[in-house]
This record gives C-alpha cells, structure tokens and sequence, in this order.
C-alpha cells in the first residue's frame, strides 16, 4: 500500500510522484500544476470533454485497452501506479500525432480551447482495436463517430471533425502506443492517503473494503466518480473517508449460468457493453443512450444503482429485466430484487456497511424488448422520462409483461398497473391502448425544468404504444 503522504503514476510514459495530494484533489487540477494544460476545465461535470486523457486498462485478451474519461471526475487517489496519456503525450510541434494532424489540416481544430480533448478522444478510438465499418455511425475506416459524443463544442461545426475521423488509416506498426496495447497494463494498487482534509482509501480486497465500511460506516464509496466528481467540482462537497472499490477483482466479474448472468458492480459500461456483446438485447440497445462514451468508460452498475437517483438510466432497464442486486456486508451477502431496493428518494435497503458487489438478470430472457428515453437532446442528456419494457407473448396473449420506468417518481418504479391489465390478455391495439393509459398515471410526475407533469404523463403513454407499433404489431399480425 502506497504511504499516506504520496502516490506514484506514469504520465506520458513517465513516473511521476505525486506529492501531498489531498483527497479530494481531481487529476485535471494535479495535471495543469503539472504544466499539462491541454487538459482544460470547461463545464467541471463531465459534459463538455475539454478535460479528456487517455487511461490504459485491462482489456478482455490481456493487453490494454486506452479508454478515454473526464479528467475533471477521477480522483488522484484512484490513480496510484496507473498510466494516464494526455493530448502533450500524444505528439509535439514538428512531429504531430496523426488525429492532431488531421484536425488541423481539415479544419477542425476550433479555437483551440477543445481541441485537446477531441484529439484524445478521437486517439481513444484511433487505437480501438474492432474498429471496422458498419453503421451510419461508422465511418468508412470503422471511426465510431459517436466516440465524440462527449465533446460538445463545435466551433467549426460537425463536417470538418468527421471528415478528420473519417481519414484516420490504422495505426503503423511503429506507433508506440499501439504497440503498448499488447503489453499487460498496470493493476489499481491498494492506497492510503492520510490527510486533514481526509483519508481515501483504496483497499485491494473485498473483504478489506467491508472491514474499512465497517468502521467508517459513513464513508463516501469510489466507483466511477461519474456522479460524486460532479459533487466535489461543483458544489465542493467533502468526505472525511473516501473508499474506492471500482478495482476490486470481485466487483469485476461477470458470470454466465443457466440461471441467471451476474454483472460485476466494478465493471465500467463500455466493458460491459463489450463483453456482453448481444447476450441481452435490451441492455445492448440502453447503453448508448447513457450519457457519452467518456461517461460510459467510468461509470458502473453499482455507481449508478448506488446513488439511487430516480433519473438514472440504468434502473428502469434492470426492473425490466427483474435483476436484483447482492449486497455484500459484515453478515456476508444478500440478494434483493431491484423492485424492493429503493425505498425512497435517493434512499434502498443497503444498510451501513454494506457496498453492492453485483447485479443479477434471471434467465431466460424476455424475447420482445425496448428502451425509451425522452430527453432534449438523443444522446449525452438526463432523462426525462426513461421507460424500459420486456414482453413475452404465448398464443398471441401477454405470458409476462415488465414495464420499468425512471423520472416520473421520488424512485424507479415498476408500471405495475399496466402491467397488470396486459397480462393474460390478448396483446392488440386495442388492449395496448387502454393499457397506455393507466401507464399514464404511473408514479407521481411532477412540473420542473425538464418537462411538466402532463408531458410526462403523456410520454409515458406514447413509449408502450411506440412499443407496440415498433416491436411487435408485425409479429402479431403475421
């Protein structure tokens, strides 16, 4: 464990020795001390990307993987012994890296305050490795365009940043970054800083994070940073402990059974995303749809379920799915369904000194699924209104119908009562309609900056009937 005063990292192919670095202290503010002001603060919430770095981590074959994130929401502490890349590590005057070039011969480079970062980001894709055409969001070389998506600004408009991801060849043979992605990246070390703005904690098992909880039952738990980054910038909340666990090798599985698939709460989206592949249709269509990719390379399952938002996205897809959640504690682990883990706003069943270690999705699977999210703009927005539903029909009637839903109450909830008028009954229009319509009184939605109460209501409606349309009326009608 690294001493309470200091923590060491590679930068830029460097080690560097991070001194008196406080607990609460953000890679991007260590960073410009450091010199290294490409890396800029533009909206401090992980929103506008001015602040990306590349971050080597373990992909599935054993090398590494060089994922893009919000500078402005790791933690130093979540940093010690690992390997960061920013823009200046990239390439230099007379010898730029071939995105910098490309940017800056097509015109994409804008003022210059962002361009730093959607060069790391268009690196971070650059170096993916099944990068290959597909969609409309593919180029023809396999850019993934929507790697951008958390680089808001354009200047100079879209046209000239797509044409430059679009022109990116593969990365020679000689490229040392390329090459670093066959060598096995560095492990998260087990940390302590002691200090008087606090003490943050990075325990290497699980056993040790329980036995910490256990005596810091009040302790701030660490995964993605995604959500408490935001509270440390922006309205300068503090923890007297602080105890990471986005690193602990037992929040970092995923299992396969006959019975159910068990999602590590550690795991990042992107790495879920991945190594899920179509294994569950639903969870694959959703995670576009959270925030950007720079979000998606942090956050996790246990963050977003952790701080119990009721407009967090991954709940009313995981109450579709009839997952639940294991805790683990002091007592040793529990299984609670999802359905019964909130309790109220930004309030569950986890008691002190207890973390989530899992989330498990019973199998089969509902066969019909679909994923609405209704906010201003398609992607990298806070919901509105967020509807999930999973549907399995027999003999043209309802089998089993889950309807989860997120934005229209104090929590996730279920749309139990239209749930309960579609099952048994014959899946038509003219049932979905009536059934759209107790959807609608669903939860207590209320008027705020987002939408009014009555839109919210209507959305609502309109979800289970766009399914009905969209998903399955072709596949009732033959």
């Amino acid at each position: 464990m690294s001493n309470s005063h200091a923590l060491t990292l590679t930068i830029n192919g460097q080690s560097r020795s991070a001194e008196n670095v406080r607990p609460h202290t953000t890679l991007l503010n260590w960073l410009r001390d450091q010199g290294l002001t490409g890396c800029k603060e533009g909206c401090a919430e992980g929103e506008c990307g001015a602040c990306a770095v590349l971050v080597a981590r373990p992909d599935e074959q054993g090398g590494t993987r060089l994922e893009s994130v919000n500078a402005c929401l790791v933690l130093m502490g979540s940093l010690a012994g690992q390997e960061v890349v920013t823009a200046e590590g990239l390439g230099r005057p007379g010898a730029l890296h071939p995105v910098q070039h490309e940017l800056a011969v097509r015109g994409g480079s804008q003022c210059g305050y962002c361009t730093p970062g959607f060069v790391v980001s268009m690196a971070a894709e650059y170096y993916r490795p099944e990068r290959a055409a597909g969609d409309a969001h593919h180029g023809p070389n396999g850019f993934d365009i929507h790697a951008l998506s958390g680089n808001l600004c354009r200047c100079t408009g879209y046209r000239p940043i797509q044409d430059a991801a679009y022109a990116l060849e593969a990365p020679p043979l000689s490229d040392g970054l390329a090459q670093r992605r066959s060598q096995t990246p560095p492990t998260p070390q087990p940390t302590h800083l002691s200090t008087p703005d606090g003490d943050f904690h990075r325990p290497g098992t699980l056993a040790e994070a329980v036995e910490l909880l256990a005596v810091h039952p009040d302790a701030k738990l660490l995964a993605g940073g995604t959500d408490w980054g935001v509270e440390v910038n922006l309205r300068h909340a503090r923890a007297g402990v602080t105890i990471a666990v986005d690193g602990l090798p037992e929040l970092r599985t995923l299992t396969l059974t006959d019975q159910f698939i068990e999602l590590g709460a550690g795991l990042n989206l992107s790495e879920l995303e991945r190594r899920l592949g179509h294994r569950v249709p639903l969870l694959r269509e959703w995670f576009p749809h959270f925030a950007s990719r720079l979000i998606r390379n942090s956050a996790t399952l246990g963050g977003n379920l952790g701080t119990a938002s009721p407009i967090g996205d991954s709940p009313p897809v995981l109450l579709a799915l009839e997952a639940s959640v294991v805790l683990a504690g002091p007592q040793g682990e529990r299984e609670v369904a999802l359905a019964e883990y909130f309790t109220g706003y930004r309030q569950t069943v986890r008691q002190p000194g207890e973390l989530i270690r899992a989330v498990r999705i019973p199998l089969p699977l509902a066969p019909i699924t679909g994923f609405y999210k209704i906010a201003k703009r398609r992607f990298d927005d806070i919901s509105s209104v967020a509807s999930a539903i999973a549907l399995e029909l027999e003999g043209g009637a309802v089998k089993r119908i889950r309807i989860g839903l997120g934005g229209v109450a104090a929590t996730p909830i279920r749309g139990l009562k239209a749930e309960a008028a579609l099952t048994g009954q014959v899946w038509n229009e003219k049932n979905v309609r009536l059934a759209a319509k107790l959807l609608g009184t669903e939860g207590t939605p209320l008027d705020d900056h987002r939408a009014s109460r009555a839109y919210r209501a209507a959305m609502l409606e309109q979800t289970l009937l766009k399914f009905f349309f969209e998903r399955t009326n072709q596949e009732v009608l033959g």
